[in-house]
């Protein structure tokens, strides 16, 4: 009988697998097509930007901005050279955002940020509300503190918007453009993102890519201009770009959008970010959504009392107003 010999050869399997004990570990920066852009020894003489592919080993796990991962082969950085990603690093946080709220499908944006910089204009477009405080429970699951970024108050004051958010606790820095085309509150706000990862979120025309272009000097992201008829900006950045920023820390600019979706956070997951107030929900009764007129909720007793420290008030009415900004479970046009 005649034996067909095998296409893969006659060597036996092996169980064993690389460790990829000799990676080199570099920074996604940004992802075009299939290919990874990464910094490797960041802020040193031998810093150097390689592309990079997927190793098959990894499935299909996304690699976003911000992943630091571990790379094989040709990691000089020479022109037309790839190396290869065989490992990513586990994260410190994880910011996804779905399409809208019925829809459950996790769309990755960047990892690893310590920090969300919601930048909405004051005017020019008018805030939306809605999306300021989708952004904020996509910053509170994933644990990173959120950052308002308040632009354009040349045209309009910014304390009416203001004591909307005061509640909330949370922080605000206020710019606007000069006559001679530089930025009042640039300081400020480049004082706040030193030595964090940064990842700017806001609609188009808000003035987002303007902001970057004068905290990383020679990046030359493309701005663009407000429509006068549906008061929308036009898209001007196409992908997520991590930049490293003078001085230290990274900011990440992100697509201009339109929708936040929230379909995939939980209303446990949103609790979950508000430790202090958990802590009270097994003293409510089974199944209680602790919203303001849920019957025998307790939270509004046990935080009377200083259950949840002096800022408890407020945290329970931040928390009340993400929550049903949540629950409504409908696309939220933004």
């Amino acid at each position: 009988m005649r034996i067909r010999p095998s296409r893969r050869g006659s060597r036996p399997r092996t169980k064993d697998r690389p460790d990829f004990s000799d990676a080199v570990t570099g920074r996604v920066v940004a992802v075009d097509r299939g290919r990874w852009r990464t910094v490797i020894d960041a802020g040193t003489d031998a810093e150097r930007s390689v592309t990079a592919v997927r190793a098959r080993a990894l499935g299909r796990s996304p690699i976003v901005p911000g992943d630091v991962v571990g790379m094989t082969g040709d990691t000089s950085g020479r022109t037309d050279t790839l190396a290869r990603i065989v490992r990513i690093d586990e994260r410190s946080s994880f910011l996804r955002r779905s399409a809208d709220d019925d829809d459950s499908t996790e769309r990755p944006l960047v990892a690893n940020a310590t920090q969300m910089v919601i930048v909405t204009a004051l005017a020019d477009p008018e805030p939306r509300g809605g999306m300021i405080d989708r952004c904020l429970v996509a910053a509170y699951v994933a644990g990173i503190r959120p950052l308002l970024c308040l632009t354009k108050s040349d045209l309009k004051d910014p304390s009416d918007f203001l004591t909307t958010y005061a509640p909330l606790g949370v922080e605000y820095v206020v710019t606007h453009r000069e006559a001679d085309g530089s930025i009042a509150g640039l300081d400020e706000l480049r004082q706040r993102l030193g030595g964090e990862t940064s990842v700017l979120i806001g609609h188009s025309g808000v003035g987002k890519s303007t902001l970057i272009n004068a905290l990383v000097p020679g990046t030359d992201r493309a701005t663009g201009h407000v429509n006068d008829v549906t008061g929308r900006g036009r898209h001007t950045s196409s992908s997520a770009l991590a930049l490293q920023l003078p001085g230290g820390g990274w900011v990440i600019d992100t697509p201009g959008v339109r929708s936040f979706g929230l379909g995939h956070v939980t209303p446990e997951e949103l609790l979950g970010a508000f430790a202090d107030l958990a802590a009270l929900e097994e003293n409510c009764p089974r199944g209680c959504t602790h919203a303001e007129d849920a019957p025998d909720c307790a939270m509004d007793a046990l935080v009377e009392q200083g259950a949840a420290g002096p800022a408890g008030p407020a945290r329970l009415a931040s928390f009340r107003r993400l929550d049903d900004a949540l629950r409504k479970n409908n696309p939220w046009d933004l």
